[in-house]
């Protein structure tokens, strides 16, 4: 986010910019030239009326505090990351049907081309595992919009190439909307995949869907329909693929549904249950020898050996979780995407939580924050925890920790 110490005019772009919008068009919804908002954003021109920075934080969707470059503090954790304006944004994209507009009375759009497609599609990839959330929201609005236009009219590639291209962009919203807390959204994106995903020719993605439709099923409360779809077709697509002879992507979403049906049995409270998946994981970790990326999974030993902690995390057994970190090789933690090591240690927060190490439990928070901001600023989890740290702490919380509570505005 633009800091006090840059010129409001960098400001005003950095918004606009965030919305979406080119400088005619920010003029023209401001009644100005874009000759004016240029000046403005360069510093050539200055903003001294507090009336016109009003207007263009109207404009804008921001407070003008945030033009001035006081951010106003901010509860709970959007901010900073994806804000109200970003998620409306997306459900509307969620709600359009371009590829009804014959009959909407839409005006027709081009469509864009399948190679330029999947290229926006892997770099909104690459932003999601680095966390880098606002980012993944700007992409996502377009991407939601242009993909279903390439299936009914596609150009440089087949309807199926963009069916395929579309399923990964729904399940990149599901995931994303489900870690800021709309589980509603991420449940319909997610089914929105699966559908995608059935119209494509790769089987795998349709079983990599699965886990997202499992995991809004999760967040929804619904953990033993989590489970049972997890389950079901990890072995339908393990026996369909060839079983221990199939190739390593399909070991990879195999053992990434066993991981996601674990998860879910631990929240079911199902220890036994979450503990054979873990073990099968483990086993398909094993053949595949390494830990890999195929399809986004970050599958492999290392993996499996964080979701075996997380399990004992949402299992309330702390200890045992924070046991099997000790266990996990630094440099193969590291080797992780960023998204996937914050999230680990925000499991590892939750569990020296549960034991009553409140000290640690803030080193692990702040370490969190610095492999990927966003997994802490976004998270409504992650915010309900800084404030159980603080409000734990005895006497002064670290200054780290504090600098962080203020920047998610978790300090009164």
């Amino acid at each position: 986010m633009e800091s006090e110490t840059q010129p409001m005019g960098r400001r005003v772009a950095y918004w606009r910019q965030r919305r979406g919008m080119s400088q005619q068009v920010f003029a023209d919804r401001i009644g100005k030239s874009k000759s004016w908002v240029d000046k403005i954003e360069r510093g050539v021109r200055r903003l001294d009326k507090y009336s016109v920075i009003t207007e263009l934080a109207e404009s804008l969707s921001v407070d003008a505090a945030q033009l001035l470059g006081r951010e106003p503090r901010r509860r709970p954790g959007l901010g900073g990351c994806l804000d109200q304006v970003e998620v409306e944004s997306i459900r509307q994209s969620l709600e359009r049907y371009e590829r009804l507009g014959r009959f909407l009375e839409a005006a027709p759009i081009d469509p864009t081309p399948i190679p330029e497609l999947k290229g926006a599609v892997n770099y909104c990839w690459l932003a999601f595992e680095k966390g880098h959330y606002p980012v993944v929201a700007r992409s996502l609005i377009q991407l939601l919009r242009d993909t279903p236009l390439a299936e009914d009219r596609p150009i440089g590639g087949t309807s199926a190439d963009a069916a395929e291209l579309m399923t990964q962009v729904y399940q990149i919203a599901s995931t994303v909307l489900r870690k800021l807390g709309e589980a509603q959204l991420a449940w319909l994106a997610a089914d929105r995949a699966i559908s995608a995903a059935n119209r494509g020719n790769d089987p795998l993605l349709a079983g990599i869907a699965t886990t997202r439709v499992a995991n809004a099923l999760r967040s929804l409360g619904r953990y033993q329909a989590a489970l049972d779809l997890n389950v079901q077709v990890a072995h339908g697509l393990i026996s369909e693929a060839g079983g221990e002879s199939s190739s390593p992507a399909a070991i990879s979403v195999y053992g990434a549904l066993l991981l996601q049906g674990a998860m879910a049995a631990a929240l079911a409270g199902d220890s036994t249950t979450s503990d054979d998946l873990l073990d099968s994981a483990s086993r398909a970790a094993n053949i595949l020898g390494r830990d890999a990326n195929y399809y986004y999974t970050s599958f492999g030993p290392t993996n499996v050996m964080l979701h075996r902690a997380a399990a004992f995390v949402e299992l309330g057994e702390g200890g045992d979780a924070l046991a099997v970190h000790e266990t996990i090789p630094p440099a193969a933690l590291g080797d992780l995407v960023a998204e996937r090591r914050a999230h680990h240690y925000l499991d590892m927060t939750r569990a020296c939580v549960q034991v009553g190490d409140i000290e640690k439990a803030g080193r692990y928070l702040v370490t969190a924050d610095r492999n990927a901001p966003a997994e802490i600023r976004c998270r409504p989890l992650a915010v309900d925890l800084i404030d159980q740290i603080l409000h734990r702490t005895k006497g002064e919380p670290a200054q780290d920790v504090r600098r962080l509570a203020e920047e998610v505005g978790a300090l009164n």
